[in-house]
């Protein structure tokens, strides 16, 4: 049989699928169970993320009565659950495919499932230990997990890297990159990006593998979305959860201020301009939702797919997805 005789089949085998589609209806139990509005928004529209880190597939799209224009596949259903959220939907959840172009590798497909939910009237506190008994109740049946633990990005990073991440110079976080373990080159590289890149070598590796471990209180500059930390301006309330090195889930305690929000994506754009990026429009009407009034909230973004890798103990994403996008 040669390879192309092969590629109409599954990469994922049919146990695969069965275990998905029953973690898909415990998960659906857990929210019902606790009163959380199952909500569905759509996966091309106008607007999307301006995050520099993240690239949008994007599509011309013509209909009747609908002129030509460009939509955009959407990274997460974040900035249209927003609009809900304002509008007086109460604490929502989704689940459903997103799209991130340029991703490919062992943990990651262009398109794969996403679980994103938002608890108003609730801080990042609250919402990582519902994070942290979602993820223990979904891996029950397969995993022993140990007590979660709760800890501060700074900590973590002073432990494991040696440098505190509030205050370091960027000529100290260089150093210890290029002497690191890895010996990695940090020519090139910004403030956050050697920041990312020494907790992705130093930090990541050493997270217990049989514990849900909770990093919280990131940097304000890796938090786009989120309120600044009360008690240090210098963090935001932004959280991981990991089990073992795989990153699980990204949460924030919301960003709801209108004013803020619109100088920080503008600051996105200049940063996407400066590095010829594409430059996707201002999303307008989930700045418009912010001006009519967002609630006081906690949300967070959940990587199914590898949650259920981590339950069928999977060596990566392609045993968990029907067909992958060399096969799609």
């Amino acid at each position: 049989m040669t390879r192309n005789d092969a590629d109409w089949r599954p990469t994922a085998a049919p146990e695969a699928l069965r275990r998905r589609a029953a973690m898909l209806a415990e998960l659906r139990a857990f929210f019902a169970e606790r009163e959380v509005l199952e909500v569905e928004t759509p996966l091309l529209s106008a607007e999307t993320t301006l995050d520099v880190h993240l690239e949008s597939p994007g599509t011309e799209l013509e209909a009747p009565g609908f002129p030509k224009r460009r939509l955009y596949l959407q990274t997460s259903p974040e900035l249209a659950m927003k609009r809900l959220l304002a509008a007086g939907s109460g604490s929502i959840y989704q689940v459903c495919k997103a799209f991130r172009g340029g991703e490919r590798g062992r943990w990651h497909n262009p398109e794969f499932t996403i679980l994103e939910w938002y608890r108003v009237g609730w801080d990042q506190h609250r919402l990582m230990r519902e994070v942290v008994s979602l993820i223990e109740t979904l891996l029950a049946g397969s995993r022993r997990l140990e007590t979660a633990m709760y800890m501060s990005y700074a900590d973590l990073m002073q432990r494991h890297a040696g440098v505190d991440p509030r205050d370091a110079p960027t000529r100290t976080l260089r150093r210890t990159l290029e002497r690191s373990s890895s010996r990695q080159d940090a020519d090139g590289l910004d403030r956050d990006d050697l920041l990312s890149r020494l907790f992705v070598l130093e930090v990541e590796p050493r997270l217990e593998p049989d514990r849900v471990t909770v990093v919280f209180d990131y940097p304000a500059s890796q938090a786009a979305m989120a309120r600044l930390g009360a008690a240090d301006p210098r963090t935001a309330e932004r959280f991981e959860a990991f089990v073992g090195g795989i990153e699980l889930a990204n949460g924030y305690g919301e960003l709801g201020d209108p004013v803020e929000q619109r100088e920080r994506l503008e600051r996105d754009l200049m940063l996407r301009r400066k590095r010829r990026r594409p430059l996707p429009p201002m999303p307008s009407r989930f700045l418009a939702a912010l001006d009519a009034g967002l609630p006081y909230c906690a949300g967070v973004a959940l990587g199914f797919d590898r949650l259920l890798g981590l339950d069928l103990d999977a060596r990566r994403i392609d045993e968990l997805i029907a067909f992958p996008v060399e096969r799609a």
